[in-house]
């Protein structure tokens, strides 16, 4: 699994050509999974699997996807970096809120977010 996630890291660095619905025609579903949870985006519902599973006639494995969103979920929600995605400016969606390390996550993205907002207010 580890060899898994760090193909994905490579290729989400290398090859950031491929769009969502890239991924979905090709059926890459666990990669899919693993960009949602890695951006901190909600989990994609099957029924909005499925749509893109018949525009591409690609089956939708819905439990492929949701191992890769789980791995993407573990990587976002690293208290690490939080603070810096809050700092970004980009908004939490409390995707980590059943993971282990969930309040802290939520402190130190609260506190790049407040930050992030008192640059806002000086400009």
């Amino acid at each position: 699994m580890n060899k898994f996630l760090l193909v994905l890291f490579i290729s989400s660095l290398v090859g950031c050509s491929s769009g969502i619905s890239d991924l979905a025609k090709q059926g890459r579903w666990q990669e899919l999974g693993f960009r949602d949870g890695n951006k901190g985006l909600n989990q994609r519902t099957p029924s909005r699997l499925s749509d893109w599973g018949e525009e591409s006639s690609q089956s939708v494995d819905y439990s492929s996807y949701e191992e890769g969103y789980l791995n993407g979920i573990t990587e976002y929600c690293n208290p690490n970096y939080a603070y810096q995605i809050g700092l970004s400016g980009q908004s939490y969606n409390g995707v980590c809120q059943n993971t282990e390390d969930s309040q802290q996550f939520r402190m130190e993205w609260h506190r790049g977010w407040s930050d992030y907002n008192l640059g806002d207010a000086g400009h």
